[in-house]
């Protein structure tokens, strides 16, 4: 496993349960240490006691020798990361493409070069070019193994995904029947529990997996829309979402109204599948649309929370719950605490925030004007407007009677529906939440 960050760290200790044996090859001088004695770089739940198991079993390991990790490897994935490129958006392909070269030098046996980062449609065709080039005595296949990990479930995903997607070079002189073995072996277990693995090819796996997170962006940047419409006309978003998604061909999953949706997936890949469409000839308007409704609606809900604090959040204390982009992962890549707490320092807010998790996450990325609290109810003392950004389980626990006692003022702004309407008003807060009467 070329990388050790989340999604190469996730699949490396999965695949190490499945029974493989799993060397996972990271560069970073600190990370690499931090692995080696146990410690987990990155907040995922369960990930640090599968991680110590694999280990003390020995079918995990972890070293920044190239060479030493490919030797008699039979499948070896590239999970190195891509940015958004500055400018355009695509996909920054520079550590897979030098990962290409590295595992080309390293090789001397044959093996499956699959693709586990998100990379654009053509990419695992790129990859063969290089290693060609750069050892044209090698005999490899490639592949791509797209992931679908939600943060805060990933190694539930993994075990029990929903599918495996395996992109195969159709045009290889097999038919791509050599790497078809190969990585149906190392999913082997999964087999036993029936999950689809479905084999395609390579240009079609690439593509499935930008589709399928632009597909689910837009279904959150579309109950977005129909909250805000439901405010207009007095309409109940949770009732609309109940009554869509009880219809099979729509699904319940995704309808949850929000201040838009972040992390290092969905704002990444929506941004790249448009670009990719776009030089393709085939602009894909939806996605476009989802990534402008999803930009506008951050910066909107700062106007949000100032409109309900009387007009002007200048000297007014405000309380924040919740700063990564959801709960269960300190990540705090894209998360809509960003735009929206700089534009409250920007307006002479007094910022308290609280995270589980997140708040070492989100130093680097906040005005240094946020103060960071030891509790919620401490974020919450003296503040005159209380606003919550992720909706973390511990705040639904939170007795209004509580809040009512430690707050001066009496302004909640929920932007994510995690208290009951009926309960806020009872204790004297005047509530706002999304898309509810």
């Amino acid at each position: 496993m070329i990388g050790g960050g989340y999604v190469g760290l996730v699949s490396a200790a999965c695949f190490a349960k499945f029974g493989n044996d799993v060397a996972v090859v990271e560069i970073d001088p600190d990370r690499l240490a931090a692995l080696r004695e146990g410690r987990i770089p990155i907040y995922e739940p369960g990930l640090d006691g599968l991680v110590a198991d694999t280990m003390r079993a020995g079918r995990l390991s972890f070293g920044a020798d190239i060479s030493a990790a490919v030797q008699g490897a039979e499948a070896i994935f590239i999970a190195v990361g891509t940015p958004p490129r500055n400018g355009d958006g695509h996909a920054d392909l520079t550590y897979v493409h030098e990962a290409a070269r590295q595992i080309a030098r390293a090789m001397t046996d044959y093996a499956v070069i699959v693709t586990k980062s998100t990379v654009p449609v053509g990419t695992s065709r790129r990859i063969a070019e290089i290693v060609r080039d750069t050892r044209p005595d090698l005999d490899f296949d490639v592949a791509s193994n797209p992931e679908f990990l939600r943060e805060g479930n990933a190694i539930g995903d993994f075990m029990k995904p929903d599918r495996v997607i395996v992109g195969l070079d159709e045009d290889a002189p097999d038919g791509g029947a050599r790497a078809r073995a190969v990585l149906g072996a190392v999913y082997r277990p999964l087999y036993l529990i029936e999950a689809p693995v479905l084999f395609m090819k390579l240009e079609t796996a690439e593509l499935t997996k930008y589709a399928s997170n632009s597909f689910l962006a837009m279904k959150i940047s579309f109950i977005n829309e129909m909250a805000d419409l439901c405010e207009r006309v007095g309409a109940n978003v949770h009732d609309l979402a109940r009554g869509m998604g009880l219809d099979g061909r729509i699904g319940r999953k995704f309808l949850h109204p929000g201040p838009g949706y972040g992390g290092s997936c969905f704002p990444k890949d929506t941004l790249a599948l448009t670009r990719i469409a776009q030089e393709a000839g085939a602009p894909t308007r939806l996605i476009e649309a989802t990534v402008g409704v999803n930009d506008a609606r951050k910066v909107a809900m700062a106007g949000r929370i100032v409109a309900a604090s009387g007009g002007s959040v200048r000297g007014r204390r405000i309380a924040v719950l919740g700063l990564t982009f959801k709960p269960e992962t300190d990540d705090m890549r894209e998360a809509a605490s960003i735009p929206i707490l700089v534009r409250l320092a920007e307006q002479g807010a007094e910022i308290r925030a609280f995270d589980p998790v997140g708040m070492p996450a989100a130093r680097p990325h906040l005005p240094q004007a946020v103060t960071y609290c030891d509790s919620a109810l401490d974020a919450a003392t003296d503040a005159d407007t209380l606003v919550v950004l992720t909706e973390w389980t511990e705040f639904r626990a939170l007795a209004p009677g509580r809040l009512a006692a430690a707050m001066r003022g009496r302004v909640v702004v929920d932007l994510r529906n995690i208290f009951d309407p009926v309960a806020m008003q009872e204790a004297g807060f005047a509530y706002h939440s999304v898309g509810r009467p």
